[in-house]
């Protein structure tokens, strides 16, 4: 047998083994199947704290000043307010704060607003 001769019996062969490990890997049943994937995330706010620390209120949810109003008008919206410490309190809480003292309730350092809004 000349060497082209044996090329060509060498590639039916390894075609021949290729075809059955497909064959095989189908007859294979999978462990599991994907149906339905559904991705969740988690966010919070950059701030140094979650609840105002004067009226102990999450910042997101109305001060005590607007609990009332927000039972009967759902368009009202109580703001927060960041200071340049970093600390978030409702806008409302710390209006009243500065009027009896001008520093930050949780640092003790001057109070100047940062931005405010939600």
């Amino acid at each position: 047998m000349s060497d082209a001769d044996k090329m060509e019996i060498d590639a039916e062969g390894i075609e021949e083994q290729q075809q059955e490990a497909q064959t095989e890997s189908l007859q294979k049943k999978k462990k599991f199947e994907i149906k339905k994937w559904t991705a969740v995330a988690f966010w919070s706010w950059d701030i140094a704290v979650d609840n105002c620390a004067i009226c102990r209120n999450h910042i997101m949810e109305p001060c005590i000043e607007c609990q009332p109003k927000a039972m009967t008008d759902p368009d009202n919206e109580c703001v927060a307010a960041w200071g340049v410490c970093n600390h978030a309190f409702h806008l409302h809480c710390i209006n009243k704060w500065i009027k009896t003292r001008d520093a930050c309730p949780l640092d003790n350092q001057p109070w100047q607003l940062a931005r405010c809004g939600r």
